[in-house]
């Protein structure tokens, strides 16, 4: 099927309802139950805006999870002016699998604990989507961040071990296996370990403008 270059990604964004206890689990350790879920919202509050600069907000849909109507996805909608869409049951990869196949065109998928990836990064995978028929953002832990379609691919997404750092490797075979071309425009890492918070907290600081006269 031939890529045509004038259509703009439609970008799915992924998220949990910010849910104490039930959200970013693995940084309750650190933050507490109401801390992670607090973090977690912070994340997917930089996504949506992360998103919205790269690509507009008629480009993108925010999958929610949990709780479909919660005060942070009413926010975001009302801010942004993005549609919001309830996640498909079933594992990461039909959820994934779902969201780009809900409408014609190319699509891409990305979730709400990514945010090193930035919008120089977003508006690359859009580009490099133009001319191949699949885009990806690897993660510095073995799985991926962001994955752009223009058709759907079942074996991307089925008997695929999620959560672990075989993602990636399994991916790419299944890429072969298909004679599908591929791009990687960058490497990413998310949020999963209280590590990885602060990490992003520090570069986070970093960032911020000096206000010292």
């Amino acid at each position: 099927m031939p890529v045509k270059p004038t259509v703009q990604p439609h970008l799915h964004l992924l998220a949990k309802a910010p849910l104490p206890g039930q959200a970013k689990t693995r940084l309750i350790p650190c933050l507490g139950p109401e801390g992670a879920a607090q973090a977690h919202a912070t994340m997917v509050r930089h996504c949506v805006a992360t998103a919205c600069q790269a690509l507009g907000a008629p480009n993108v849909t925010l999958w929610t999870s949990l709780e479909h109507q919660h005060p942070l996805f009413v926010e975001l909608q009302a801010d942004y002016g993005i549609s919001l869409a309830a996640q498909q049951q079933g594992d990461v990869g039909m959820r994934v699998r779902h969201a780009l196949n809900s409408a014609l065109g190319p699509a891409m998928v990305m979730g709400t604990d990514c945010p090193s990836i930035t919008v120089g990064m977003l508006k690359q995978c859009s580009e490099a989507l133009k001319n191949v028929p699949v885009v990806i953002l690897p993660a510095e832990d073995g799985g991926y961040g962001l994955i752009g379609t223009h058709d759907d691919h079942p074996s991307l997404f089925e008997d695929i071990p999620w959560g672990t750092e075989q993602v990636f490797k399994i991916t790419r075979q299944r890429l072969a296996a298909l004679a599908l071309d591929v791009t990687f425009p960058d490497t990413m890492w998310d949020i999963d370990r209280p590590e990885d918070w602060q990490r992003w907290q520090r570069l986070r600081h970093a960032q911020k403008p000096n206000t010292r006269g």
